[in-house]
């Protein structure tokens, strides 16, 4: 039987509105959005009535699109067609488009004239593309792929394929770059992969400090950058980056497009990440000549849409200045860190005693928490229920860091950027403040895996299936 209690007060109003469109803000950092984004003023229905202003603090998993990505769009929709070899006109502005936005990802992450930007379908991908071309490397000289214990299952498992060596991260970042040397010097190594910041804690790791350990022992260096990219500058060629790669639903953009871009003497060299049309020089019916170039391992039509908003983001983003966007998201960050780690029983996840205070390190728009008391997959889902709350809850695909925080079972975690408020930071202080002092106002039940509200007769928009699909797909809490 449900209990339809009503404890905690809720505000429907909205959140401040968003500044321009195209970057400079009229909001004071940290009260209101940078930039605007779809989704602000969504509204969720509450599970005990009434609906609230969705409070999305869920960055981390896919950021909502900026709504100048959503208008660029729209422009460029009506002249959408496949790109290459196409004469006609809308092929012609399509591959235009395609093109220049390899310009304009290597100009936003500081890549150097020949730095090859090859398109991919997300972070995933582009690290798998990598290690097929690393792996004659390593071959060829006996050496192996470092990484951390600390490292998204995207930078772990392909290197597995591979000669590799993990390394424990130390309780600091000062240890761990020792630690790092001395793996460095016990065996040659030819690619040091690390993230560059933690998708789990939110932590910076010093990039340019690690890329110049690597280079030192004539080693290359690849930065899984999917959660700095849209945080913090990046600058490959001045930091010393080899190969850097992210995605754009994580870049405000959506369309499901990554990127990879970096040196490409390995690209070139190593074999074709898809072989089909566009990757060859010339097919025969038994013997193939590939391509070089983005090309080599870009088969298939590729996802012109996907690029264009991917660097519409990227574009947008670099325009913003870069200390009004992390002034903006460090106020964010003491508020709810602030707020969570007032509240009893409730602990924040750290991994490094010198976040902030190592060179070159720091702290992105991620907060990791958990409540004593209750799992995490309840807390996420009386959050979004009882609250208008959306949060992440489980392993975060980074399993091994899970367990070295002695988080087995998983945790919480709170992200934000560009298009938050602080109302979002204070509506999950107070939602976890109720809950410890009121408990839960409604049954909750275990199905398919995740925790739901009983009795549940909140439908989704009429346009929508109801129920979300759960073929072929693992709970959650196991993610």
């Amino acid at each position: 039987m449900s209990i339809a209690v009503v404890k905690p007060s809720y505000s429907s109003s909205p959140a401040s509105a968003a500044a321009s469109r195209t970057g400079a803000a009229t909001a004071t950092a940290g009260t209101g959005p940078l930039l605007a984004v779809t989704g602000q003023n969504l509204q969720a229905p509450l599970i005990q009535g009434g609906s609230v202003r969705y409070a999305n603090l869920d960055y981390a998993a896919s950021a909502p699109a900026l709504c100048d990505v959503v208008d660029y769009l729209a422009l460029v929709l009506p002249y959408y067609a496949s790109v290459h070899r196409g004469a006609g006109f809308a092929s012609q502005v399509s591959t235009s488009v395609y093109e220049n936005a390899r310009d304009t990802v290597r100009a936003f992450v500081g890549g150097r004239a020949d730095d090859a930007v090859i398109f991919t379908r997300n972070t995933t991908d582009s690290l798998n593309l990598l290690a097929g071309c690393v792996a004659d490397i390593v071959a060829d000289s006996s050496a192996d792929v470092v990484y951390l214990d600390i490292e998204h299952h995207a930078n772990l498992l392909p290197w597995q394929r591979l000669p590799h060596r993990s390394v424990p991260a130390g309780t600091s970042l000062a240890a761990t770059l020792a630690r790092l040397e001395t793996e460095f010097q016990a065996g040659s190594v030819a690619l040091l992969a690390v993230t560059g910041a933690s998708n789990v804690t939110g932590e910076i790791l010093p990039i340019a400090a690690l890329a110049a350990l690597a280079h030192r022992y004539g080693a290359r260096i690849v930065v899984d950058a999917a959660q700095l990219a849209p945080h913090r500058k990046i600058n490959i060629a001045a930091d010393g980056i080899d190969y850097v790669v992210f995605s754009g639903h994580k870049l405000y953009a959506p369309f499901g497009s990554g990127v990879l871009v970096g040196r490409p003497d390995w690209l070139d060299a190593g074999p074709p990440h898809l072989a089909g049309g566009g990757a060859v020089k010339e097919a025969r019916l038994d013997s193939v000549s590939w391509a070089t170039g983005p090309a080599r391992h870009e088969g298939g039509s590729p996802n012109v849409l996907g690029a264009a908003t991917l660097a519409k983001a990227a574009e947008i983003l670099a325009v913003l200045d870069p200390q009004q966007l992390q002034d903006h998201e460090t106020n964010l960050h003491r508020e709810l860190v602030n707020g969570l780690e007032g509240l009893p029983g409730v602990t924040v996840h750290r991994l490094f005693t010198d976040s902030g205070k190592f060179p070159g390190s720091g702290t992105i728009a991620v907060v990791n928490f958990s409540v004593a008391g209750y799992d995490s997959g309840l807390v996420a889902a009386y959050l979004s229920a009882e609250h208008g709350v959306g949060v992440r809850d489980g392993r975060f695909c980074a399993h091994p860091l899970l367990r070295r925080l002695g988080l087995p079972s998983g945790s919480l975690r709170a992200s934000f950027g560009a298009g938050s408020c602080t109302e979002d930071a204070q509506r999950l202080i107070a939602g976890v403040a109720a809950l410890l002092e009121s408990g839960l106002g409604w049954d909750y039940v275990v199905d398919s895996g995740r925790w739901v509200p009983a009795d549940d007769a909140r439908s989704f928009p009429q346009w929508a299936p109801n129920t979300p699909g759960t073929a072929g797909a693992a709970p959650c809490s196991t993610q």
